[in-house]
């Protein structure tokens, strides 16, 4: 892989296509400096490669933060594959993205995301090193999303604390959108704990099994955001709130595993002056990097306990001060410096324009909207 690399105030991005294999992907360092750089790998049918290196750049930015935030020593990184993991992925693939992490040399290690599953890492990691997350019998540590679902819980009743005064979660309404590995399982721990659920996902059979098991109740994809319920908990994809959503919400704490939950970190200022508190993402849903910490660092369950349940100060201390804006301002303004990025070789230009479709434009303003 040909690479140009970034000097230390702007993102590391490379660039890789291998034809043969039909990968097309993307890996993003946010900070040169700090190594090595940590985050999943996640798979979508995005609409052109400036919108897939956006979302890399800013999901390795909420991972500095995470890491940052968290106490671990490491840089945050992240990789997409442009694709349709239904469709598109396969073994080939998988290898073949496993060579890309390779031939970064240890500056990247890779983990599970939306679209990644724990086998797919077990392909992967026949290629690299640089794998986290890999099943047990492989000798990893297997899926992050309980621990990540176990961070989040902690961080509700953090913000519950903040409201009330009570952690309890008994008759608390919760919405729940996205109910995939993550947001299944905090809806199970949501569960236990005696709260009403109401729950939306793109794919029914997910919504259906969360009803079957967990009696939840269920709300349309465009409708769940604006339930009448004590807490939303975003557990899909980011930038779901924006300044047009900040108005119709009905919930009082704003709590979800969802990464760049805010379209605008600014917004934080906007969910403030309505009393809707927000627990910052990056704090909130840490459980996944520590679990990968953990086997990076050769950690065992009672070291990730203590990690998750130190969750709860950071978000009592983020909702009492209006950390979240704070916190980002620095880092949104390194980002919109500048973004170097590298190809490897065959990689095309960013196209200049593909079909719109969505509600969100890319920030390259080369083509329509995306989701």
């Amino acid at each position: 892989m040909t690479e140009r690399r970034g000097d230390a105030a702007k993102p590391e991005v490379h660039v890789w296509r291998d034809l043969d294999a039909g990968l097309h992907a993307v890996i993003a360092i946010d900070d040169p400096t700090r190594l090595p750089a940590v985050g999943g790998c996640r798979m979508w049918p995005y609409h052109c490669e400036a919108a897939a290196i956006e979302d890399a750049v800013r999901l390795a930015r909420a991972m500095s933060l995470k890491c940052t935030s968290a106490g671990l020593p490491f840089g945050g990184g992240k990789a997409v594959i442009i694709g349709d993991a239904a469709r598109d992925k396969t073994p080939a693939l998988l290898r073949a993205f496993g060579r890309m992490v390779e031939r970064l040399d240890g500056r990247y290690v890779t983990a599970e995301d939306v679209g990644i599953s724990v086998a797919d890492l077990d392909l992967v990691a026949r290629e690299t090193r640089h794998v986290a997350g890999r099943s047990p019998a492989a000798g990893s540590s297997g899926d992050p999303s309980p621990c990540t679902a176990r961070g989040v819980l902690v961080g509700i009743r953090a913000g519950l604390m903040e409201l009330s005064g009570s952690d309890s979660l008994s008759g608390v309404r919760v919405a729940v959108q996205g109910v995939g590995q993550v947001g299944f399982a905090l809806c199970g721990l949501l569960h236990a704990e005696g709260a009403s659920l109401v729950v939306s996902d793109l794919e029914s059979h997910r919504v259906e099994r969360v009803c079957r098991e967990l009696g939840a109740r269920t709300a349309a994809p465009q409708e769940i955001l604006f339930q009448d319920v004590d807490v939303l908990a975003p557990c899909a994809l980011g930038g779901v709130i924006d300044a047009q959503a900040v108005p119709k919400l009905r919930a009082r704490l704003v709590a979800g595993a969802a990464n760049n939950v805010l379209a605008d970190p600014a917004l934080a200022d906007a969910l403030a002056a309505r009393d809707i508190l927000y627990a910052p993402d990056y704090l909130i849903n840490a459980g996944g990097i520590i679990h990968i910490a953990a086997e990076l660092l050769d950690h065992d369950e009672a070291w990730i306990d203590r990690q998750i349940q130190a969750i709860a100060p950071r978000i009592r201390t983020a909702l009492r001060r209006n950390v979240p804006w704070l916190l980002m301002r620095p880092l949104v303004a390194r980002i919109g410096a500048g973004r170097g990025a590298s190809r490897g070789r065959g990689a095309p230009a960013a196209p200049r324009a593909c079909r719109p479709r969505g509600s969100r434009p890319c920030a390259a303003g080369r083509c329509g909207p995306h989701p």
